[in-house]
């Protein structure tokens, strides 16, 4: 059985080909620059060289057009026809309270995935034109809904309403959603079978941690409290969006400097953040290269977002009470050894303790590696996610008919036995 992945953004998509009989990935890659002109494809399979291609790619369908083409192409493909893809899973941003798990799309379902396209503006239509577009190209295949806001609809009321007038909640679903649920789903169950228990019985917090950025408390099992909000907008410093501000500095810049909303929208999700506090670095490696360099705005953005990572940390352990592990994930939490050690330093009265050196030496996508000494009280793990190996499973036990909500489906990297691919 063959699944194939597809994240579509406004201007991308990324897409995954993976064997679920041989457990491994057959193909993966991305179309850039969908819609906007200069599209190109880079297609990677295991054991070749990467493959570029220059496609004009006006719209989703010519681009979900182009991977099917790339992946049945004689010299470049992996498969001798798409009638080998059992199903299409889809990233989809936000699912409201409706979805609260992966569900298969029918008009039903994608009828109301654009009905939440008010919540995620930015990123619910190009997911809508993407599985348009793939139901165009595959109509006689499953395809299947995965939502970044299922896994954290277990919060409670307390969690998710907002002190604003509550018909804002009830004419506009305006609340907390969260967003990276897949993330925070699979660092958490590797994180149980790391701590040798059942999800049922861990308490964590885990930190994903790269271009966008989201915290989770997760309680028993479950995600009691997450930063981002309404929109992904919320929370964390990021590297191009704000995060936790003053809700009334977008009225005051608009006011004094004449800006329309929109484009007080698009400062603060594309031009504030690491690269607002830098003026032009939004990936950590230049920040951390600007510091020893002796950068000053490049050491206040670092000791901005270390600084308020510590103040999540010590908020959610308020929330979940006793603390097993703390977990760092995604592109800067698995690779950037100066974030989560600046995030860390000074908690050692709270029993957080870490091997600086191993710390340090901990850059890697591809190992699971625990960074506390034996002396903390509280574990600090780093773990690889795999946001598509939870699209994968999700997808097949659609099929087969297992799937259930994340604290009963028994997911195959949720077990001691599973190995890193």
């Amino acid at each position: 059985m063959d699944i194939l992945a597809l994240n579509c953004g406004s201007s991308s998509v990324k897409y995954q080909l993976y064997s679920w009989d041989r457990k491994a990935v057959i193909a993966q890659g991305m179309v850039e620059r969908v819609t906007i002109g200069d599209s190109y494809i880079i297609h990677e399979v295991p054991g070749r060289e990467t493959y570029r291609e220059e496609y004009e790619c006006p719209d989703h369908t010519v681009a979900v057009q182009l991977i099917i083409k790339t992946l049945t192409s004689a010299d470049q493909g992996v498969v001798k026809d798409m009638a080998q893809i059992s199903a299409v899973g889809h990233r989809i941003v936000h699912g409201g309270e409706k979805f609260t798990r992966s569900v298969k799309i029918d008009d039903e379902v994608l009828a109301a995935i654009k009905e939440f396209s008010h919540l995620a503006p930015l990123h619910n239509p190009p997911n809508i034109s993407g599985v348009e577009a793939a139901k165009t190209v595959l109509p006689d295949v499953p395809h299947i809904a995965i939502f970044d806001t299922a896994f954290h609809q277990t919060m409670p009321e307390q969690s998710y309403t907002y002190p604003v007038p509550h018909e804002w909640y009830e004419k506009h679903g305006v609340r907390r959603y969260g967003f990276h649920g897949t993330s925070h789903l699979y660092v958490s169950k590797r994180a149980a079978v790391l701590l040798g228990k059942e999800p049922k019985d861990c308490n964590l917090i885990t930190m994903h941690i790269g271009n966008g950025a989201s915290h989770a408390a997760i309680k028993g099992g479950v995600c009691i409290d997450t930063s981002m909000g309404l929109t992904p907008l919320e929370g964390a410093v990021m590297g191009t969006r704000c995060g936790d501000i003053d809700p009334a500095i977008p009225s005051f810049i608009q006011q004094r400097e004449g800006l329309s909303a929109k484009e007080i929208d698009n400062v603060l999700n594309k031009k504030s953040g690491i690269l607002g506090i830098t003026g032009k670095y939004t990936d950590r490696r230049d920040v951390s290269d600007g510091v020893k360099a002796g950068d000053k705005r490049c050491e206040l953005a670092h000791n901005v977002e270390c600084y308020r990572l510590k103040k999540y940390i010590g908020s959610y352990w308020a929330a979940v009470g006793r603390l097993d592990a703390i977990v760092f994930t995604a592109g800067v939490g698995e690779m950037g050894a100066e974030t989560r050690e600046g995030a860390l330093e000074g908690l050692e009265p709270m029993g957080i303790i870490i091997d600086k050196e191993l710390n340090r030496s901990t850059r890697t996508r591809k190992r699971e590696t625990l960074i506390s000494t034996p002396e903390s009280k509280v574990k600090v793990f780093v773990i690889p996610t795999n946001e598509e190996l939870v699209f994968i499973e999700d997808v097949v036990a659609i099929l087969e008919g297992t799937y259930t909500d994340h604290m009963n489906f028994k997911y195959s990297f949720a077990d001691s036995s599973f190995k890193l691919g």
